[in-house]
């Protein structure tokens, strides 16, 4: 068997399309939940807070700073100055929690959705059969 018609066998087996069918969806899934974070969520909080509120912009400056370097971080970064850039992580842990969240929540609703199979019980046997096991106990005694 040839190394290329190995390799199309192993491309083609349903697990191999469907993890690739999952990475795809996820990492498209991944922009929504940026947008919901970025566009929708950390406004309203901002609002609740009373101001602006970006996490983006929290850092700490590692390094000296060149003159005439303005104090944003992509500035900062530009210059090739260390930044300890800890809104930025912030804001990929609100993605993280939000996103497992509503990962959680989809698979509860598929699991509920999903139709269990009623548990069966045995029919009751008949009473003659019954009557005859009696009847053969007995008679072994």
């Amino acid at each position: 068997m040839s190394m290329l018609s190995e390799f199309k066998e192993f491309a083609m087996k349903g697990n191999v399309v469907d993890l690739a069918v999952g990475v795809i969806i996820g990492g498209a899934f991944g922009k929504i939940v940026d947008s919901v974070v970025a566009d929708l969520i950390m406004p309203f909080i901002a609002w609740i807070m009373g101001g602006k509120l970006d996490f983006s912009g929290m850092f700490l400056i590692l390094g000296k700073v060149p003159e005439g370097t303005a104090q944003t971080l992509d500035a900062l970064k530009k210059a090739q100055v260390p930044v300890f850039a800890y809104g930025n992580f912030i804001t990929i842990l609100v993605n993280f929690i939000i996103l497992a969240f509503i990962i959680f929540i989809m698979v509860k609703q598929i699991n509920r959705l999903k139709k269990e199979e009623p548990v069966v019980e045995p029919a009751p046997e008949p009473e003659e059969v019954l009557l005859l096991r009696q009847i053969r106990d007995s008679l072994k005694k």
